[in-house]
């Protein structure tokens, strides 16, 4: 199994996050990249820095008004006097059917959802390089891998087409999917991250041609909070293709592992030929969130179930935050695919 990092995804370094209204540290920092890598490294696994694939595949997936904001956004927003040195929004849109303003501070609403995704001058750069990883990812799938980690950080599954949110500016599963089905694979999602993969479904919504299937903390009382209910099926053509597991807090190996034995059932009846498993690990014990209870144990058996699947699995990286156990974490679910 080769990994995939670009040393570019190095450069984001957020510095705001606001938690009940509280300014804190941020908790997606560099640093889990050392400890993610730790994890690959006790498994022996080759690293590879991807080749810079362009803008094609992302373009497929985030239209070019949306790339232009990320692209452009920090140096417009320095122009403002006395502004804040991350872009962070102040005011939303109550709906994606309002205006669209030629105003810096009203574009960062538009298209950012909340506080957790601060923009610097290194944001663009570092997300591109991300989403460059994933991209390698799926054309080594296509190539005949049977499975590649992408080990893509910032993160991506709360990005939706046009909106940042939740330490996500790209969306990295969404954007290495939407490459395979235009290759021909018949792809189903999995992601088994603590909050609910809201970017990625959304994305996918209207759509027959890709399964989305999450599984995470009920959102009725955590985030993402307003997506990620199991009455949320799809729409129109897609109206099936969408799965939400919610699982009550706290949640530990029993249950999480129930839930996605329903969930590996619905992409069996589904036919797919091709995984993405969109891996978050923070519904670790130990992880800062504190939303679920897995274990490391229990992620070597989510590992060993999703595997047995027999698809070839590009597994891209999500949520999964500092603690001592994240890279052995890591290493429990990758060696279920060795």
């Amino acid at each position: 199994m080769i990994t995939l990092y670009h040393p570019g995804q190095r450069a984001h370094d957020p510095q705001f996050f606001l938690s009940s209204g509280v300014p804190k540290p941020c908790p997606e920092q560099p640093s889990r990249i050392d400890a993610l890598l730790s994890g690959v490294q006790s498994l022996g696994l080759p690293v590879q820095t991807p080749q810079d694939h362009g803008l094609d595949a992302i373009a497929a997936v985030h239209p070019q008004r949306y790339l232009t904001f990320l692209q452009s956004i920090h140096a417009r927003w320095q122009h403002i006097p006395g502004a804040s040195a991350e872009v962070i929004p102040n005011i939303h849109p109550a709906n994606r059917s309002d205006g669209y303003p030629l105003s810096a501070v009203g574009q960062a609403g538009y298209h950012m959802t909340d506080t957790s995704c601060p923009i610097s001058a290194e944001t663009w750069a570092a997300a591109y390089a991300s989403a460059q990883s994933a991209i390698a990812g799926a054309e080594l799938i296509l190539q005949g891998q049977r499975s590649t980690y992408a080990l893509c950080r910032p993160p991506g599954h709360h990005a939706f087409a046009e909106l940042a949110g939740g330490f996500c500016y790209l969306n990295n599963t969404a954007i290495a999917a939407q490459q395979l089905t235009l290759s021909g694979r018949k792809v189903a999602i999995l992601d088994i991250d603590l909050h609910h993969g809201n970017g990625t479904q959304g994305i996918f919504y209207d759509r027959p041609d890709v399964l989305t299937v999450s599984l995470h903390a009920h959102p009725e009382r955590y985030y993402p909070f307003f997506w990620g209910y199991p009455e949320e099926r799809g729409h129109g053509p897609g109206e099936g293709a969408n799965v939400n597991l919610c699982l009550p807090r706290g949640s530990a190996d029993a249950a999480f592992l129930a839930a996605l034995d329903t969930a590996l059932k619905a992409i069996t009846h589904w036919g797919a030929d091709t995984l993405v498993l969109a891996l978050g690990l923070d519904a670790f014990e130990g992880d800062p969130f504190a939303g679920l209870a897995v274990t490391t144990k229990g992620f070597a058996q989510i590992g060993q179930e999703i595997a047995h699947l027999g698809l070839p699995t590009l597994i891209v990286q999500e949520g999964g935050y500092l603690c001592p156990e994240l890279g052995q974490n890591l290493a429990a679910v990758l060696k279920a695919f060795l």
